[in-house]
């Protein structure tokens, strides 16, 4: 999309097995770089929901979603703990081990002040 040398992309939502160059499901937003500075204007709202319905956005509209914004929203959700690059055994039991941690330190407090 776009005029000649004035490049304009489209951010969209696409079935996978649909062609390169065919028809996409939804637009979310748009992208244009030759701007000073570059114009990104992503529907955070919608880019989530894909997100969350388990779309796989490629390498450069995973840019364009963390300068949104989009991609920290989906981290941040309270679904549970969601660490980038850890397995999810390794999570729970870095967290029992932190919260057994902290009870102890409060039972240690507790028992310091009587």
């Amino acid at each position: 999309m776009g005029k000649k040398k004035q490049p304009m992309y489209r951010v969209v939502a696409v079935d996978q097995r649909a062609p390169r160059d065919g028809r996409y499901i939804e637009q979310i937003g748009r992208y244009e770089p030759l701007h000073d500075p570059s114009i990104v204007e992503i529907d955070n709202d919608k880019a989530t929901s894909w997100l969350a319905k388990g779309a796989q956005p490629s390498e450069t509209v995973e840019k364009l979603l963390n300068i949104s914004g989009a991609m920290n929203t989906m981290r941040a959700q309270p679904r549970g703990i969601h660490v980038v690059g850890v397995e999810k055994s390794e999570v729970s039991a870095e967290v029992s081990a932190e919260v057994s941690a902290e009870a102890s330190a409060e039972a240690l407090a507790v028992s310091e002040e009587e």
